[in-house]
């Protein structure tokens, strides 16, 4: 139960128990104006009316209101689930177009690189070709580098500044 509701009724239940303790105060009649009209009626239970009344009115008015928030909130449920629905169907089609998109340019691919095709086999022959001048030209400057090392190595061994074979191993 919310603060104002348990608040409210520990207010109409200390009026109750007053109204109960006042009894014969509240059910005396006396004269009461009402602008137009004067009568004769016990104050106390009409203000215990009027308490009653609002009361009521009240607990009417939260419960409208709590209802009302009910059904809203289940509405905007409904919407969101069709929105969710419509991204979802939105985003499976872009999937499959993505797909389809996908396919077509492997196909594609596959097609250029068949061994059928004269332009892979080209490509091939030249990417080969190109290989084996490019492990050329390593194993001539592997071979220069170790020509200079050794070189480098003779002259430091006889200028006396490295001792005879340590470089060797």
């Amino acid at each position: 139960m919310r603060t104002r509701n348990l608040l409210l009724l520990l207010i109409l239940v200390a009026v109750a128990l007053f109204a109960v303790l006042n009894w014969s105060v509240f059910s005396t009649p006396t004269k009461l104006n009402l602008v137009f009209v004067q009568i004769e009626a016990s104050l106390g239970l009409l203000m215990l009316g009027v308490v009653a009344g609002l009361s009521v009115l009240y607990f009417l008015s939260v419960v409208w209101l709590e209802t009302a928030f009910l059904l809203e909130t289940k509405r905007f449920s409904r919407e969101m689930e069709a929105q969710r629905r419509v991204a979802d169907n939105a985003e499976a089609s872009r999937f499959s177009e993505f797909r389809q998109q996908l396919d077509a340019k492997l196909d594609g691919l596959r097609t250029l690189a068949s061994p059928s095709n004269e332009s892979a086999q080209i490509v091939l022959t030249r990417v080969t070709a190109l290989e084996a001048t490019l492990r050329s030209e390593i194993d001539r400057a592997i071979n220069t580098m170790s020509a200079y090392v050794g070189e480098l190595e003779d002259r430091l061994e006889r200028t006396g500044a490295l001792p005879l074979g340590t470089l060797k191993g």
